[in-house]
């Protein structure tokens, strides 16, 4: 039996334990390099992390290891999942930020990895690192005849190490049986989950997509028509030891990264920002000539406390809490005051910006 989980995903068996902390959006997502020999047609990175070797924490570019800790912290994080490219194009890094993560958080902090590698020697660097879960990606061509090719002997030896190993792959709806045969032979192997991901268009896949005939499910949708409809037939059918578990696109967005805010913005808003359900942050914002002086006038004449406002020198303005100036914006003459709504990442994105007054 297939059970059902928010937004249309699935599982058969166990959730993988990397899975059980992403929903709750305790996973800090650590991307350590975008370098990759895979070349899939259908990767979904963008411009500016595909084939660039380049380190991110969440959303944040990684300029050193405090930037991890700080981003961990950030989401109380109790969990992390490695990704790329391939992590194992950078192993010793890759390795380097597994102790640390686990120095600075404990054995409990759960570690997953992703990698297109069938290496047993940087696995075991990896193991012996402290890593939890390696999830393998074969390429679509080895699905059909995996046990006929090297990867399957070197996974053979990989299973040996002392971590959890599953595999991960798009469910493309046109090869349903070559990913129904790939999971029986795992599932002999000893290889412990599968995760299918619902197929999706990104900016830089959508010619190659459209090339294999490939269409999306919706106009309003990027997820691939029969990828999810697949994927749920082989949870539903198979009879396997092996967990199976289906990830829709909607999940990823609705609930996941949706969560994963939520938690960055309640961890980190300033006294005078408002969180929201949706993970977002409220402020209210002033411009004027003389900021400095205005802050004070709001001390003295409004009585607004030091906590609830804050001058960005550098910005020449002043945030201050919403509610606040939503009741006097009227009697600040000469002054610009608007409610903007940004997501709680360390670059702030701003979502909306509402002026009040005429």
């Amino acid at each position: 039996m297939c059970l059902n989980l928010e937004n249309g995903s699935c599982v058969r068996g166990e959730l993988p334990d990397g899975c059980k902390m992403c929903g709750p959006g305790r996973k800090m997502v650590l991307f350590v390099t975008g370098l990759c020999d895979a070349d899939c047609f259908y990767c979904p990175l963008s411009e500016h992390k595909k084939n660039m070797d380049v380190v991110y924490a969440d959303e944040m570019p990684v300029q050193s290891d405090d930037d991890i800790i700080e981003e961990a912290l950030a989401i109380g994080a109790t969990g992390t999942g490695i990704t790329g490219g391939d992590p194992l194009k950078t192993v010793e890094r890759t390795a380097h930020y597994i102790r640390l993560l686990k120095d600075r958080f404990g054995r409990s902090h759960h570690i997953h990895l992703y990698t297109a590698t069938f290496d047993p020697e940087k696995a075991r660097v990896l193991a012996e690192a402290g890593l939890d879960e390696m999830r393998f990606h074969p390429p679509p061509e080895t699905w059909a005849t995996f046990e006929r090719t090297p990867l399957y002997s070197r996974l053979k030896e990989i299973i040996e190490l002392p971590m959890h190993i599953g595999l991960e792959i798009p469910a493309l709806p046109d090869m349903k049986d070559a990913i129904v045969h790939l999971i029986e032979v795992a599932d002999v192997m000893g290889v412990e989950f599968i995760n299918l991901n619902e197929l999706e268009f990104s900016e830089t896949n959508y010619e190659a997509m459209l090339g294999k005939g490939y269409r999306v499910k919706s106009d309003i949708a990027s997820a691939v028509e029969g990828s999810e409809e697949m994927a749920r037939e082989i949870a539903k059918e198979m009879d396997v030891r092996m967990a199976i578990h289906y990830c829709s696109a909607s999940f990823k967005d609705g609930v996941q990264l949706r969560n994963r805010l939520r938690n960055r913005a309640e961890n980190t808003a300033k006294e005078y920002e408002l969180p929201t359900e949706d993970g977002t942050i409220l402020k209210g914002l002033i411009y004027c000539d003389d900021a400095p002086a205005l802050v004070e006038i709001l001390k003295k004449d409004f009585d607004v406390p030091d906590e609830l406002m804050h001058l960005d020198v550098e910005r020449r303005r002043i945030e201050i809490a919403p509610w606040i100036i939503e009741e006097i914006h009227d009697e600040l003459e000469g002054c610009s005051s608007y409610v903007v709504e940004e997501y709680p990442t360390w670059d702030r994105l701003e979502v909306e910006r509402i002026p009040l007054g005429d």
